[in-house]
């Protein structure tokens, strides 16, 4: 998965995948051992959990 940013101890992946049943834009972001994945539009998490700071920052990105 390509590694978009790093800030904080996050690091921001996004991949596409190519000729497989389209989901919603997301990003995962993951800080140590925890990962959750975000929608791009609105910025919302979907799936996982993250620290509350670190959750605050990944929406910020939106």
């Amino acid at each position: 998965m390509p590694e978009l940013c790093r800030f904080f101890g996050i690091i921001i992946r996004m991949f596409v995948e190519i000729q497989a049943s389209h989901h919603t834009p997301h990003f995962h972001a993951y800080y140590q051992e925890p990962v959750a994945v975000y929608g791009i539009e609105p910025v919302e998490m979907l799936a996982g959990a993250l620290p509350k700071r670190q959750q605050r920052l990944c929406r910020g990105l939106g």
